[in-house]
Order: structure tokens, then C-alpha cells, then sequence
């Protein structure tokens, strides 16, 4: 059975991290291309709130007996597999991850002008996705 208070717990850490997001964000491109720490802030905020997002998916596939993922994107597809996720919304979350594992494995390589786009726009799809969740939980 789903742990909804698990659910509502790491919900609640992506709600934070993307305030936090949001309160470093209001700045100009320029501006954030030329200071390291809202770069950093953003740039940790966004890892964790995709990592809780992951933590929710593999929440609910091991509770629900759903499988074993053989990556955290397949993950996402399972939850659409299962009626969790739009076509759309599983690819958005891939992508997610896979910028996730870019901030985590690989620092030196990031486009930080495409972070500033995610922080901007691209933020939006982690919220889409725990409405999508609390929808087929029955929590929202």
C-alpha cells in the first residue's frame, strides 16, 4: 500500500526546493550567468527536487509492486505504463533526470544559460508531476 505521509513528506521537500528556487531566480540572465551563488543555489535546489520526485516514483512502483526499473528513467515509464504519467509528462521527467545526473556526474559540462530556462520554465513539470501523482493516489 502507498504511503501517502511518504508522498506528502517528499512532496512537501519539492515544494521547498523550488521556493528556494524561485526566490533566487528573479534575477536577469546576465546577472545570474556572473554569480556563482544563486548558480550553485538553483543548481542544488533543481537536483533535489528531481531526486524527491524520483523518490516518490520509486515509492510508489515498489509499494504497488509495480517491477523492478532497470534505471531511474524507466521509472517514469512504468509509472505511465501504470496510469500515473501522460506520454508527455513521463518524457518531460526523463529529461529531468537526465539533467539531474548532468548536475551530479558531470559539473563542468553544464549550459548554464539552459539552467536559467529551467528555473524559469522548466520547473513547472515537477509541479505537473505531483499533481499527477496526488490525482491517482486520491490525495488531490
Amino acid at each position: 500500500m502507498i504511503d501517502k505521509n511518504l508522498i506528502m513528506a517528499k512532496a512537501g521537500k519539492v515544494d521547498g526546493h523550488l521556493k528556494r528556487i524561485e526566490a533566487k531566480r528573479s534575477v536577469k540572465l546576465k546577472e545570474f550567468l556572473g554569480d556563482l551563488d544563486i548558480q550553485e543555489s538553483i543548481l542544488f535546489n533543481l537536483q533535489m527536487a528531481v531526486q524527491n520526485c524520483i523518490d516518490i516514483a520509486a515509492h510508489i512502483i515498489s509499494d504497488d509492486e509495480l517491477g523492478v526499473a532497470g534505471s531511474t528513467s524507466e521509472m517514469f515509464y512504468m509509472l505511465q505504463e501504470n496510469g500515473y504519467l501522460t506520454p508527455e509528462l513521463t518524457e518531460k521527467m526523463v529529461a529531468a533526470v537526465g539533467f539531474r545526473n548532468l548536475v551530479t556526474h558531470e559539473y563542468g559540462k553544464i549550459d548554464l544559460t539552459k539552467v536559467y530556462q529551467i528555473a524559469h520554465k522548466d520547473v513547472d513539470d515537477l509541479e505537473e508531476y505531483l499533481g499527477a501523482i496526488f490525482r491517482k493516489c486520491g490525495m488531490g
